[in-house]
């Protein structure tokens, strides 16, 4: 017989969601049909160009914006490189990219391959928001051609004031919204921003690259003969339509959604930090991601933490989103002064109840307390 799996399950949809319910629909339907050539003048490719202009105006109505400002991209990280670096290209002013130190590492490689920026990045406080007034001080710099401002940061919530301010000398704004994309309205002053369709819900393989009618952006990698200029590759039609699907259903039940993550992200926050001894509660309490929750605790190792509470049917992440299995100390918590190691993240499943939320707090201190004994703590 097997072993009841107890409440809690996965906590850790930051990296990547279940396929939505409405995308898993669209998407066995269009396997069906959008499986041709979408540039090809037969049927078949006919009703798979039908699919795709269907799923960017699908897009553009649930993010406002215009159906010609959509490119569906091979991943958010490929969006990420290509709306950033095709500023960088098209600017008039120069390459250097001015950045915060806390911004998702794909926005950093970017930067250290094809365009300049210093590796620090500009100030942000321990609840990880950007310095406004340092950002657009360096905004000033000679040279400085781009600057980069993630919507909200993937690891600990935090939403950043993008939009909020003017940068100078028209310098055009790129945005990294993959964190946020569906589950908060996109901002507004960016030129060009990106998303990740499995964050959302959507299937893996489809990024979302948003580029403003009159941004001055150029390709920065060789083109292709594709029906959108600024995409390469063969378009997975049935997965973008999929994408499409389960961004508009995100969307329409954001509202009820969040405030029920809210509030049970508030008794994460709130119960360890009341039960747990020697613990951070990292991220700020309110301009947040609705579903994420970052904690350190002294004395502990985070990849042991997440063994354990794995054992216990929980799933959780520890680390950098991106970096957690190199072992290496998260870049953001280093830039925020707070705990590097021992640090958890929860990331709530859009059907997470306050049992799983109960469970998981129930469960935390006996592990943590384990973990410390072993090491003599």
């Amino acid at each position: 017989m097997t072993a009841p799996v107890p409440p809690g399950g996965d906590l850790d949809s930051a990296s990547a969601s279940p396929l939505h319910p409405a995308a898993r629909e669209v998407l066995l339907a269009a396997l069906e049909r959008g499986y041709a050539d979408p540039r090809r003048l037969h049927r078949a490719g006919r009703d798979a160009r039908l699919l795709l202009d269907n799923a960017r105006e699908a897009t553009a109505d649930a993010l406002g914006v215009r159906a010609d400002e959509v490119t569906f991209t091979p991943s958010g990280t490929h969006a990420v490189h290509l709306g950033l670096l095709g500023l960088v290209r098209g600017s008039r002013r120069g390459t250097w990219v001015v950045h915060p130190s806390i911004e998702h590492s794909a926005v950093r490689h970017a930067v250290a391959w094809g365009a300049d920026g210093n590796d620090e990045g500009v100030h942000v406080d321990r609840e990880g928001r950007v310095d406004e007034g340092s950002l657009v001080a360096d905004a000033c710099s000679p040279n400085v051609g781009v600057v980069a401002l993630q919507t909200a940061n993937h690891e600990v919530g935090t939403v950043q004031p993008v939009g909020e301010f003017e940068l100078p000398n028209n310098i055009p704004l790129f945005t990294d919204a993959c964190a946020s994309m569906g589950r908060l309205p996109l901002p507004h002053g960016w030129a060009a921003a990106a998303g990740s369709a499995h964050k959302w819900g959507g299937p893996a393989g489809v990024g979302v690259l948003l580029v403003r009618k009159r941004a001055r952006w150029r390709n920065p990698f060789p083109g292709d003969d594709r029906i959108d200029e600024r995409s390469t590759g063969f378009e997975n039609v049935p997965a973008v339509l999929a994408a499409a699907a389960a961004l508009q259903a995100v969307v329409a039940e954001r509202e009820e959604v969040n405030a029920r993550q809210h509030a049970l992200v508030d008794v994460v926050r709130r119960r360890v930090a009341a039960e747990v001894p020697d613990v951070e509660v990292v991220g700020d309490p309110v301009r947040r991601l609705p579903h994420l929750v970052t904690f350190s605790c002294l004395y502990v190792d985070g990849e042991a933490l997440v063994t354990e509470l794995d054992r216990r049917g929980f799933g959780i992440a520890s680390g950098s989103a991106c970096t957690a299995s190199t072992l290496t100390p998260s870049h953001v918590l280093e830039a925020m002064g707070v705990l590097t190691h021992g640090n958890v993240r929860l990331s709530l499943q859009r059907d997470t109840t306050r049992a799983d939320v109960d469970a998981f707090c129930d469960a935390l201190p006996g592990v943590v307390a384990g973990i410390r004994a072993r090491v003599g703590m």
